[in-house]
């Protein structure tokens, strides 16, 4: 199997040293920045499958630079912060961050996040196909297609992270199923995944605000009261 490229943003040079060293001995290629317009400039011509991202960052910190690759890119973005406040955890998650580490934490913990998410991106459209009859799911104005990892609303392109990705899929589907945060956090995002349930709600705000008209009134990605979600189509 290719080397999978591991872009690695801190600002500490032991931290950084040590990371490196453990991805590289797990068979990743492994870049590395120190500041955040070099974490830019990095993922722009390196095109990692793979950002560890610190939050406090000189130049640009850490969620600003989350902000942007947001707009220009999907691959999976894991978080690390010293800070353990929930409000910082909401915060990365808001902007587009997959999942998120607070440091102190331990390499084998760390390596396992990095290996559950470069499997789950690897492994979506095979998952999906292999689901459903067709590569390409339509519901409406909504197109999806599962090879391509592409999605178009309106005839028009839609770009969504990978997580938004697999939400919207495996919810279009089980079209009218209702399903529980609890449930959708087990099965988009896994066992292994340390955020709560107010990741799924994160999510699905922002796949409304990219695929409805009126994103306070969906018509698509319902809310069942006191249940969970579902999708309308």
């Amino acid at each position: 199997m290719s080397e999978q490229k591991v872009l690695l943003v801190e600002d500490d040079q032991t931290l950084l040293d040590v990371l490196k060293y453990n991805l590289v001995k797990e068979g990743y290629s492994v870049i590395t920045a120190t500041d955040g317009e070099q974490a830019l400039n990095l993922a722009r011509s390196e095109k990692p499958e793979l950002i560890i991202l610190d939050i406090m960052l000189p130049k640009l910190d850490g969620l600003e630079v989350c902000r942007i690759l947001r707009r220009e890119m999907n691959m999976p973005i894991l978080m690390l912060t010293a800070k353990s406040e929930e409000v910082d955890k909401v915060v990365g998650l808001e902007i587009g961050a997959d999942d998120y580490m607070t440091k102190p934490f331990s390499m084998r913990e760390l390596l396992a996040r990095v290996r559950a998410m470069l499997r789950r991106v690897g492994m979506v459209a095979q998952t999906t196909t292999s689901i459903s009859t067709t590569p390409i799911l339509k519901l409406g104005k909504l197109e999806v297609d599962l090879d391509r990892h592409e999605v178009l609303h309106n005839g028009l392109s839609v770009e969504l992270t990978p997580k938004e990705f697999d939400l919207l899929t495996y919810l279009m589907r089980n079209r009218g199923r209702v399903f529980s945060r609890d449930h959708l956090l087990e099965r988009v995002w896994g066992y292994d995944f340390a955020g709560g349930t107010r990741t799924v709600d994160v999510h699905i705000r922002w796949l409304r605000q990219k695929l409805e008209g009126d994103p306070s009134h969906p018509e698509h990605i319902v809310t069942v009261r006191g249940v969970g979600y579902k999708f309308e189509g």
